[in-house]
C-alpha cells in the first residue's frame, strides 16, 4: 500500500480540471444516449495515490465525490482536505480487511467492498458503537475470478439475507469490477439484474475504460480515476 508522499502522483491542477470536465461530458452524453437523466449518475473520482494538491484541484473545481482504495492512505490525506471542504463525500472502493472496519466506518460515507460475513459482523459492530452508518454495497465477483475480491453471484442472496437479518445492516447496493479481458456489458447486466431482484438502488459499476457501457446498463455510480488524474506511479514493492 502506498502511503508515502513520494509514491503519489502530482498531476497539474489544469490537467485535473480538464480531465474532470471531459469525464463529466462523457457521462452526460452516455446518459442522454440511454435516455437517462445525467443527474442520476454520480461520478466517484478515484484519488488513489494522488497527492492532496491534485485532489484539491478537483475540489476547487466543484467536485465533491471521491474514492480511495486504502484506509491508511485516506486517513493520511482526507482529514485536512475535509477541513476545507466538509461537504466532500468519501467512498472506499478497494477491498476492506475486517481489522480496518473501525477506521473505515469512522472515515468513509460509502463502503463498496462488503463481500463476506466476517466483514459484515465487523462493520455492524462499529456502526453500533459509533452510531455512524455509511452506505454499504456488496461487491460481486461477476467473473468468478479467484484472484479478485467479491462474492460469487450465486451467493449474493445468502449474504444479503445474513447482513440484514443477522447483523441488522442496511445494504444499499452492489458493486462489480468485470474481468479485464471480457466485454463488460454482460457483467453490468448481471449486476443490474441482481440489484433489481432485491430492490437495491445503488449500482456501482464502470471505470475509466468502460463507464459509458455501465451507464447504458443502469449504473448509478461510476468510479473513474485515470481519466481524471492521469497515470499513477508504479507501486513500490
Amino acid at each position: 500500500m502506498a502511503d508515502a508522499p513520494d509514491d503519489y502522483a502530482h498531476p497539474k491542477p489544469a490537467d485535473v480540471v480538464a480531465g474532470l470536465g471531459a469525464v463529466q461530458a462523457k457521462i452526460r452524453q452516455a446518459a442522454e444516449d440511454s435516455e437517462r437523466d445525467p443527474a442520476e449518475i454520480a461520478l466517484v473520482a478515484v484519488s488513489k495515490r494522488i497527492a492532496p494538491e491534485g485532489i484539491l484541484a478537483a475540489l476547487k473545481a466543484g467536485h465533491r465525490v471521491f474514492g480511495e482504495n486504502y484506509v491508511q492512505e485516506a486517513k493520511a490525506k482526507w482529514p485536512a482536505l475535509r477541513e476545507r471542504f466538509p461537504d466532500a463525500e468519501l467512498h472506499l472502493v478497494g477491498p476492506l480487511q475486517s481489522n480496518k472496519a473501525r477506521e473505515a466506518v469512522e472515515l468513509f460515507d460509502v463502503i463498496h467492498g462488503l463481500d463476506r460475513l466476517s466483514l459484515a459482523a465487523a462493520l455492524a459492530k462499529e456502526i453500533d458503537r459509533t452510531g455512524r452508518a455509511p452506505k454499504l454495497l456488496i461487491q460481486v465477483n461477476t467473473g468468478d475470478e479467484s484472484q479478485k475480491a467479491g462474492i460469487a453471484p450465486s451467493h449474493v442472496d445468502a449474504l444479503l439475507s445474513e447482513c440484514r437479518e443477522t447483523h441488522g445492516l442496511a445494504i444499499n447496493g452492489l458493486m462489480c469490477i468485470p474481468p479485464v479481458n471480457d466485454p463488460p456489458s454482460a457483467h453490468f447486466a448481471l449486476l443490474a439484474a441482481i440489484a433489481a431482484r432485491h430492490n437495491l438502488p445503488i449500482l456501482s459499476m464502470g471505470m475509466s475504460a468502460d463507464f459509458p457501457a455501465a451507464i447504458q446498463m443502469g449504473a448509478t455510480h461510476v468510479r473513474v480515476g485515470t481519466a481524471i488524474f492521469g497515470e499513477r506511479p508504479p507501486a513500490r514493492p
